[in-house]
């Protein structure tokens, strides 16, 4: 696996495309390990709450594979040299790495923890029709809760292993969903643990992606906020926070030399 040559804020993130990291994926996915592998999809909203949970960070930290959510993340790596060719999310690893296991490897077997019964009836219809050669073995909604109970978690665990499946999605939300993984990942028989956030309500057609041309150009976020101002306004002000930040880091490393001064003679 490749990583960014610098790290951005803290964290390594993968210097893969897309392409390159659902093949990663596919790989890991039969593979046989003491623990599942999952991935964080790290963007500057993530960043900066893990400044305040240090859970959150370590559970970024000791993921298997950091990629880039988000146009910040690219504007930052062009800012480092970190050399990270392009956007990797939920909503293109999602479809993609099925698309590729309906093709190469038939009989895959899938469960998607989260979101609520409705949504996840949609999405299981949805999925059978899109990727047949694929198996939705499981789909569960937790009772709402910030943080899982003992008992919660043993339920789940035990509903997934007992399904067989050989991928976990999760939909929680972040950061609930990777501090999730992190703490579990030992717990579960699966082999990829994906944590995608909003993922099961793009999937399900709940929440509408922008189209190609805003996605190519980097507007999600601006996209998403015009559609859930109320809810997302807070979230979009950690982008410069996140900047200025990152500009502080590229200072620190003194790959910013200002030009001399040049007094008239």
């Amino acid at each position: 696996m490749k990583l960014a040559e610098k790290d951005i804020l803290g964290y390594r993130f993968c210097r893969m495309t897309l392409v390159e990291t659902v093949e990663l994926l596919a790989k890991w996915s039969e593979e046989e390990q003491e623990r599942a592998r999952y991935f964080c999809c790290v963007n500057p909203h993530s960043i900066e709450v893990s400044r305040k949970d240090p859970e959150f960070a370590e559970a970024i930290h000791a993921s298997d594979l950091v990629t880039a959510d988000g146009t910040g993340i690219i504007i930052a790596s062009r800012i480092l040299n970190a050399q990270i060719p392009e956007r990797v999310c939920g909503p293109d690893i999602f479809p993609d790495l099925c698309t590729r296991l309906n093709t190469a490897k038939a009989g895959t077997r899938m469960f998607f923890l989260g979101s609520d019964d409705e949504n996840l009836a949609v999405l299981e219809r949805k999925f059978r029709q899109e990727f047949p050669h694929l198996e939705c073995v499981g789909t569960y909604a937790p009772p709402f809760a910030k943080v899982f109970s003992d008992d919660q978690n043993a339920e789940i665990i035990s509903r997934v292993n007992a399904s067989g499946a050989d991928i976990l999605w999760v939909g929680l939300g972040a950061p609930k969903q990777e501090k999730w993984a992190f703490e579990h990942c030992r717990k579960l028989n699966v082999k990829v643990v994906g944590p995608v956030g909003g993922v099961f309500d793009f999937f399900s057609g709940r929440v509408k992606l922008p189209p190609q041309w805003v996605q190519k150009i980097g507007g999600i976020s601006i996209y998403r906020l015009l559609q859930e101002p109320r809810r997302l306004w807070r979230r979009n002000l950690n982008g410069p926070i996140f900047l200025m930040r990152v500009l502080g880091q590229l200072f620190r490393e003194g790959r910013y030399k200002p030009s001399a001064d040049k007094s008239c003679d």
